[in-house]
């Protein structure tokens, strides 16, 4: 698990751009502090990295970085005896690699057994407590912390702008529009426009509606990056931004041929892949095996591999009211061959999300 994280992390950071080399060489002494027992000096060292890529020109590294200063705090709490304090950071850890697991041969039997009563700790209170005190509805609790400084001066954008976020916010008509600028004078104005006209308090200097979304993709761009896509593109970044932190999160693992019974959801291709496939051309011979490939054998995913699916449960109060639903859950399938936290795109799940979109569309002053 150690070299699984520490390439994770590794990884993680090859891909932010060198703006300091602080945040970098920081990191690594506080592991090296931790390695060596130096418990309290690498606290400070990690408190001196949070800082630093806290700044406007580090942004870019503190997302890779926040699960490992989450994860060595816990583990340096947890080797002095500060059980409550690592079980607060382990928490936080575990909602960004729940899978997590330490080899007692490399780390102190304290930080290995602080992290799995951590994990027994969560299990225990997300099952039949109140969900919203549960530290499995963590995200809004992360939510509620996030400490997010709004710029107000960003209001240019490149061309690329309209399929950012910005593209679960745009109309059809905005998106026509801003395709068809040429310059980046004229982006920029369409841009302050655009925020301007969702601005619920125009008299204020403060954009209320701005600062909640941009709020959200910072967010989920720091807790769902998926290799080299942003947080805030994923699935589980869409449905945040678009709905805000859910009621409470379930997850458990997929287990072999559980999904038998649901085929649909995760076959290989999509029906649309199979019309495609019967298209007339070749021989029959030929036609035959495009069908097959995308619709026979080997098109549904059954592996026994180690999977899982997570849940997000919204209840009334925290959907939109123009969704006439008690509750929606939204699902987030792993699994090998098939994609990571892949949302299960059912007919409630969709017309929540264009019910979500629409209403943040229409939300222009």
């Amino acid at each position: 698990m150690r070299r699984t994280m520490m390439l994770t992390l590794a990884a993680a950071l090859s891909c932010a751009p060198l703006l300091a080399e602080a945040p970098p060489q920081l990191f690594a002494k506080a592991k090296e502090q931790f390695r060596l027992g130096a418990y309290p000096a690498a606290l400070e060292t990690l408190q001196v990295l949070e800082s630093e890529t806290a700044k406007p020109e580090n942004e870019n590294y503190r997302s890779a970085l926040l699960p490992a200063l989450h994860f060595y705090r816990g583990a340096c709490y947890a080797a002095l005896g500060r059980g409550a304090q690592a079980r607060e950071q382990f928490e936080v850890f575990l909602t960004h690699q729940p899978n997590a697991s330490l080899d007692p041969a490399v780390y102190p039997r304290k930080v290995v057994a602080a992290l799995e009563e951590t994990r027994r700790s969560l299990a225990r209170k997300g099952q039949g407590a109140d969900p919203s005190s549960s530290p499995m509805n963590s995200l809004a609790q992360g939510y509620a912390a996030f400490r997010f400084a709004m710029q107000a001066e960003e209001t240019t954008a490149d061309e690329a702008w309209a399929e950012g976020p910005a593209r679960y916010l745009l109309t059809s008509e905005e998106r026509r529009q801003f395709s068809g600028l040429g310059g980046a004078a004229g982006r920029s104005e369409f841009v302050t426009a655009f925020w301007k006209s969702r601005d619920p308090s125009p008299e204020t200097q403060d954009n209320e509606f701005r600062e909640e979304f941009e709020k959200r993709v910072a967010f989920a761009d720091s807790r769902f990056t998926q290799g080299e896509t942003r947080g805030s593109m994923t699935d589980r970044g869409m449905v945040f931004v678009l709905l805000g932190p859910p009621t409470y999160i379930g997850r458990k693992p997929l287990t072999t041929g559980e999904d038998s019974g649901d085929a649909v959801s995760l076959k290989r291709y999509r029906s649309s892949d199979v019309r495609t496939a019967s298209q007339p051309g070749g021989s029959g011979a030929a036609r035959v095996a495009r069908v097959d490939a995308v619709a026979g054998p080997g098109s549904l995913i059954n592996e026994a591999a180690a999977n899982w699916r997570e849940v997000w449960h919204y209840r009334r109060e925290r959907l939109p009211k123009e969704v006439p639903y008690l509750q929606v859950d939204f699902e987030f399938v792993t699994k090998k061959g098939y994609g990571q936290n892949v949302l299960q795109r059912e007919a409630q799940i969709l017309d929540t999300l264009e019910r979500a979109k629409a209403r943040l569309r229409e939300a222009k002053a």
